[in-house]
C-alpha cells in the first residue's frame, strides 16, 4: 500500500487542518462541514496527478484547442455520515463521477464486545474503475477494511482504490499496509501516533459526525 502524507508539505490544506481540529473553530458546525469539503477538494486535485490522460480537440468560438483531460471512470464511495461533506469536495472536482453510499458501523454488547457492521451500501458497478473511498477519520482501519470487502464482493473489482481520510492514526496505517499491496494508496493529511483503548485518535479532532452535523442519541 502506498501512503501519502499531503500534510508532510507546506501548503493551504495545513490551515484547513488546523481548524478542524481547533475546539474553538469546531463550534461553527457549517465551518467544520465547509473546511472537510475544501479538504475533499485539495486531495481531489492531488488524485486527478495520477489518473491516465488524453488529448482532445474541443470546438471553441475561434477555432480548435487541443486539452488532455483524463479518461479513468472513477466511483467516488463515502462512509456516512461523516463522510458526506468530504465527499461533496470531491465531487466538486469530479463531478461526473458515479457514486457509493455505505453505513458501516460498531455493534456494541456486554463488557468489551463489538462486532463491525455494513448495515447500508448502495453502489455502481467497480469493475475495472478507479475507486475513491473517503471518510473523515481512520482510527483501527477494521472499518475501511470491512467496506472495502464489502464493495468488493458486492459490485466488482476496481482497477485502483484511493482511500481518503485526513487524520489517521499510526496503528490504522500500518494495519491497512499489511493487508494490501500496489492496488491501494491511502491519501492522508496528517498522521497521529497515539490511540486510545476505545479507539480514539490523538490529537485527532474529536467525533467528526457529531461536529459537522450535531450530536446524536
Amino acid at each position: 500500500m502506498k501512503v501519502i502524507n499531503l500534510g508532510e508539505s507546506p501548503s493551504v490544506l495545513n490551515t484547513y487542518l488546523a481548524e478542524l481540529r481547533d475546539r474553538k473553530v469546531q463550534k461553527d458546525s457549517m465551518r467544520f462541514r465547509r473546511n472537510l469539503e475544501r479538504v475533499g477538494e485539495f486531495f481531489g486535485i492531488e488524485i486527478s496527478r495520477t489518473l491516465d490522460y488524453s488529448v482532445k480537440e474541443v470546438t471553441t468560438p475561434l477555432g480548435i484547442a487541443k486539452v488532455s483531460t483524463f479518461d479513468t471512470p472513477l466511483v467516488l464511495a463515502t462512509i456516512l455520515r461523516a463522510g458526506l461533506p468530504l465527499q461533496q469536495g470531491l465531487l466538486n472536482v469530479f463531478d461526473k463521477a458515479e457514486t457509493a453510499f455505505l453505513a458501516t458501523y460498531r455493534k456494541y454488547g456486554k463488557g468489551d464486545w463489538h462486532e463491525l457492521r455494513v448495515e447500508y451500501c448502495t453502489a455502481p458497478s467497480l469493475e475495472g474503475k478507479t475507486l475513491i473511498l473517503s471518510d473523515s477519520m481512520l482510527a483501527t482501519g477494521a472499518s475501511m477494511e470491512i467496506t472495502l470487502q464489502k464493495l468488493t464482493e458486492d459490485c466488482g473489482t476496481p482497477a485502483h482504490t484511493h482511500l481518503v481520510c485526513p487524520v489517521a492514526s499510526r496503528y490504522a496505517v500500518d494495519y491497512l499496509a499489511s493487508r494490501y499491496a500496489d492496488e491501494l494508496t491511502l491519501w492522508v493529511a496528517a498522521i497521529d501516533e497515539e490511540l486510545t483503548s476505545r479507539s480514539y485518535i490523538i490529537p485527532g479532532l474529536g467525533d467528526a459526525g457529531d461536529l459537522a452535523f450535531g450530536g446524536k442519541m
